[in-house]
């Protein structure tokens, strides 16, 4: 018989509450993920309180660090993301919100920010037009 823990023992260690680092900026990168497709939609950064909002409800909110406020994702343009889970890395340092999206996750109308290449390509799929969305 071995000495080494099981992995069910090393599962309930792990399972406690993960710390999260917000650093002395007090926010962290969130990457949107298809909880499906596993297609990255978009990074965006939270604070303490956008994750808390983000638990509360159960819809993607992150902190705008150009408007300097919290937002919930969709709330113009309707296209929301709803979340399943959020994981956090190793170091506490870094979410993943695996989402449900509504509509694209860019606001440039694509179902991902990460539509084109280094060199310009676009290589993504147009969602919607942005002009019919925002004012």
């Amino acid at each position: 018989m071995s000495d080494a823990p099981t992995t069910e023992v090393d599962a309930d260690a792990e399972a406690s509450a993960v710390e999260l680092d917000f650093g002395e900026d007090g926010r962290i990168p969130a990457i949107a993920q298809d909880a499906d497709t596993k297609e990255v939609l978009m990074l965006a950064y939270v604070t303490p309180e956008a994750v808390e909002r983000t638990r509360e409800t159960g819809l993607a909110h992150y902190y705008s660090r150009s408007r300097d406020e919290l937002w919930q994702k969709g709330a113009t343009s309707g296209h929301v993301q709803q979340v399943r889970e959020v994981r956090a890395d190793c170091d506490g340092d870094a979410l993943l919100y695996l989402v449900e999206q509504e509509g694209g996750a860019c606001h440039t109308g694509y179902e991902s920010c990460f539509y084109r290449t280094l060199d310009g390509e676009v290589v993504g799929e147009k969602a919607f037009d942005p002009d019919d969305v925002y004012e």
